[in-house]
């Protein structure tokens, strides 16, 4: 079997040195839509390097996303890219992200989950500099035809969706190009980019990342929600629920809940609001 579990969870965690600049940074939030319009005080926050402000979700891109890459190609781990589709992310920060650093990343798979008809791997992954910890993320990726081998289910942790209208809505457009941008950030699975492989995986042409999804979400928080504050964030969570292609619209609804808690959810417009986040919870000061 292509994921041998004991191995997987037995295995010493992986430490790579990152770095990064406010290059990756202005680069990571151009992927995301920033910039538009280019002269706005509020975007130039994200483009801008004499007014740079790094949005949390940079954490899952810094270093090239070492830590689901190290997780993959983890002692036990040896996956099909076509069979590959991301579960959940989540980012908790420590202290804010800086414009320039340089940190170590350790990785490890923390858990494997056992659905059926597939396996689940939990990423773990823990930032630090020479000022201690920055950031810790923990990725669940979704490996089809890998399950059947008698592990635990895992969790549900689902939410359900509040039953009143949403305390703020917003709208994203997801431009032609985005997928080919957002991915000079470190992800270059080619399902988002080569339509023919996409094919192979199931879909009738490349997808958005769900990470890209999972930034433009935070992003219109920040905005909306937190007045543009991004020091606020201390923990950002979502499962994917579904794809969305460039070209369509991200749809954003978030409820406020207990203090210093929201929830959310993404859907793709012009597909009848097709669920492309959800379980989607941020908390803030």
């Amino acid at each position: 079997m292509p994921i041998d579990a004991a191995k997987a969870l037995a295995a010493e965690p992986r430490s790579t040195e990152i770095s990064w600049g406010h290059k990756d940074i202005q680069l990571y939030h151009l992927g995301l839509g920033a910039g538009v319009p280019a002269t706005d005080p509020a975007e130039l926050r994200y483009t801008l390097e004499s007014k740079l402000h790094v949005l949390p979700s940079f954490a899952t891109v810094a270093g090239a996303g070492m830590g689901v890459v190290g997780g993959l190609s983890a002692p036990g781990i040896d996956v099909d890219l076509t069979a590959v589709l991301h579960g959940t992310q989540s980012v908790e920060l420590h202290r804010p992200i800086p414009v320039d650093g340089r940190a170590t990343a350790t990785a490890r798979v923390a858990d494997i989950y056992d659905k059926g008809k597939a396996a689940i791997l939990v990423l773990r992954t823990d930032v630090a500099d020479e000022d201690g910890p920055l950031w810790s993320t923990e990725a669940q990726i979704f490996v089809r035809g890998e399950g059947g081998f008698g592990g635990k289910r895992g969790p549900s942790g689902r939410l359900e969706v509040p039953g009143r209208e949403p305390d703020f809505v917003a709208e994203r457009p997801i431009r032609e190009e985005q997928a080919l941008l957002y991915r000079l950030s470190g992800d270059w699975n080619p399902l988002h980019a080569d339509p023919e492989f996409a094919r192979l995986a199931g879909f009738d042409r490349p997808i958005l990342h769900g990470l890209c999804s999972y930034g433009m979400a935070l992003k219109a928080v920040v905005d909306g929600v937190l007045d543009g504050d991004v020091g606020r964030v201390s923990s950002y969570a979502v499962r994917f629920a579904g794809v969305v292609h460039p070209g369509e619209t991200l749809r954003i609804r978030v409820w406020r809940q207990a203090e210093g808690r929201l929830q959310l959810t993404a859907t793709a417009v012009e597909r009848d609001d097709a669920p492309v986040l959800g379980d989607g919870v941020v908390v803030h000061a």
